[in-house]
């Protein structure tokens, strides 16, 4: 593929990327602010934003270059979705993985506890990018079992 073509998909590509991130970001911040209109809405929470209070956990599994590999997350939720406590242990027995999951879970508490489990977005910490996917599965676990 010649240099000129390329550009263009991989600008097509990100241009793509931004509007998607743009619009689901815009629906984010409309949906909070919408009353729920039936029952039906305020019994899975998704628009009143509470949650059942307690501890979770769940496994998050993401794809390495080895291989797949997966992260426990445990955590304390508040009724308004507050994440007050949070441990993340990595599953990776050695190599790469191993230390990329050490950097992430030494790191992860600053970036979670004290915020609103809707408004986490993770993507990288500690130099650890790959290990968020896993720890963003573990949360979407979460949420959907947590929604009071």
């Amino acid at each position: 593929m010649r240099r000129t073509a390329r550009t263009a998909v991989l600008t097509a590509a990100a241009s793509a990327a931004l509007f998607t991130a743009a619009c689901g970001s815009e629906a984010e911040r409309v949906e909070p602010t919408t009353a729920p209109s039936s029952p039906a809405d305020s019994a899975d929470g998704a628009e009143s934003g509470s949650f059942t209070p307690g501890d979770y956990e769940a496994t998050g599994s993401y794809q390495t270059p080895g291989g797949t590999q997966s992260v426990d997350v445990d955590l304390t939720l508040e009724a308004d979705g507050t994440i007050t406590d949070l441990d993340v242990e990595g599953n990776a027995e050695g190599g790469n993985s191993e230390q990329f999951q050490g950097k992430f879970e030494s790191g992860i508490d600053a970036e979670v506890v004290g915020k609103k489990i809707t408004e986490l977005d993770v993507s990288k910490v500690s130099g650890s990018s790959l290990t968020s996917g896993g720890f963003n599965d573990a949360i979407a676990q979460i949420t959907d079992d947590a929604r009071a």
